[in-house]
């Protein structure tokens, strides 16, 4: 579809949308546990849905109630022998160990930019934990055939933290005595993440510094009561759409999360925002905007809400992290660049760190998603300040992470427009 968003004033509150990095490893512990889980606040995003119908195909049956889901499980006992993750890259990364615990050969497909992320590392990390597995070139479909069996292993963390989640939730399940050792994680917030969510289902982990992650007795993941906490991946938008367009009051976000995006606040202190923080609520009030400096290595999903507040900034904004941005839902680096650039936003790629000149004026300009949904509501947050309105095309882009975010920026004040792609 087509979303035109207009230049106006934002302000108002809003409720953040449930998180769906916390919603899929909640997902992933009920399926490994052995009873009934409830999962409330529930994530129904294209990839929390994935993950959803993944569970099922691997044993767990799933009833939805009006504000929750009932997951019920004996381990992980496949239905079927295949998988499909749709086009969540943690669902295939975390899954696919999780999956390779049964004893039968099971396939792993997705659709749309999964089908062109690389999936060599399984095929490097897998057979050291008697795991049969090949790709096709590097590609999906994955093949797999376990048991896994939880072995003294050392990974190489620099890729990507999803695949450490999916070992160490499979770990969490079988492992005696054993310590996965890693070189070089990124997005440790992801991981603190993955361990606090486990130990809410039974399981403990000892990590130390994040290098090194011990298994002691052999434990078992109970069935309990989960909800699922505000997402501050979605929520970036409506705290940046604030922050340059008006104020508002963003609800349900854990200021004490760990989820790694919460360093949206830091980047909007540094740029100067009014920020007045809750326990569970976040209000943001315009001021006036300078350039900063922020790392986004460890939180790489928030390069495009950063584009969109740097555009608003006097002066070049300075972004550590492009190197993590290759493999997402696209290359993004290059696509915040290219439709940045269409709105009149110059965008600087040296190395691993991304220039934006602000402060030059937006815009309005007819701009293209590349069906990755950071890039269409970064590109909406930006039309809000444009000197005319911003046409999204793809914009339906956004149901893979946060189908409610047109909605919820029409709650603020945005004027949307929605109309079948040209």
């Amino acid at each position: 579809m087509q979303v035109t968003v207009s230049p106006g004033i934002v302000k108002g509150t809003v409720t953040a949308n449930p998180s769906k990095s916390a919603m899929q490893r909640a997902v992933a512990a009920a399926l490994l546990a052995n009873g009934t889980t409830i999962i409330r606040n529930p994530g129904l995003s294209n990839d929390c849905l994935a993950a959803l119908e993944v569970a099922e195909n691997l044993g767990a049956r799933i009833k939805r109630g009006d504000d929750h889901f009932e997951i019920t499980s004996h381990g992980v006992k496949p239905f079927y022998d295949e998988i499909n993750c749709g086009e969540s890259g943690l669902g295939i990364r975390m899954f696919t160990p999780i999956a390779a615990l049964a004893s039968i050969p099971i396939t792993i497909v997705g659709h749309g930019s999964l089908t062109t992320r690389p999936m060599h590392f399984f095929e490097e990390v897998l057979p050291q934990l008697d795991v049969k597995c090949t790709t096709q070139d590097g590609k999906l479909p994955l093949h797999i055939q376990g048991p896994l069996q939880p072995k003294n292993i050392t990974i190489d963390g620099s890729l990507s933290s999803q695949f450490l989640t999916g070992l160490l939730m499979a770990y969490g399940a079988a492992a005696e005595e054993v310590t996965i050792t890693v070189k070089d994680l990124k997005s440790k917030p992801y991981i603190a993440l993955t361990l606090q969510l486990m130990e809410h289902f039974g399981v403990k982990v000892e990590e130390q510094n994040f290098e090194q992650f011990r298994f002691g007795k052999k434990q078992s993941y109970n069935a309990t009561d989960y909800t699922v906490e505000g997402d501050w991946s979605g929520a970036a938008f409506l705290l940046v759409a604030a922050a340059v367009a008006g104020n508002a009051e963003v609800q349900h976000l854990n200021t004490a999360s760990a989820q790694s995006d919460k360093a949206i606040l830091e980047a909007l202190e540094k740029a100067g925002t009014h920020i007045l923080p809750g326990v569970f609520t976040v209000n943001i009030h315009k001021n006036g905007l300078n350039a900063f400096e922020i790392d986004a290595t460890d939180c790489p999903d928030l390069f495009p809400p950063l584009v969109a507040l740097a555009a608003n900034c006097n002066g070049i904004t300075k972004i550590k992290g492009v190197s993590r941005l290759a493999h997402k839902e696209s290359d993004r680096g290059l696509t915040l660049q290219e439709e940045f650039g269409k709105m009149g936003i110059r965008i600087d790629l040296e190395g691993d760190v991304m220039l934006v000149h602000g402060g030059t004026g937006i815009k309005g300009a007819q701009v293209h998603s590349h069906n990755d949904h950071r890039i269409a509501m970064a590109c909406a947050v930006a039309a809000l300040t444009a000197d005319g309105p911003v046409t999204i095309e793809n914009a339906e882009a956004v149901n893979k992470s946060y189908p409610e975010f047109y909605d919820h920026l029409q709650l603020l004040g945005g004027q949307i427009a929605v109309a079948a792609n040209s």
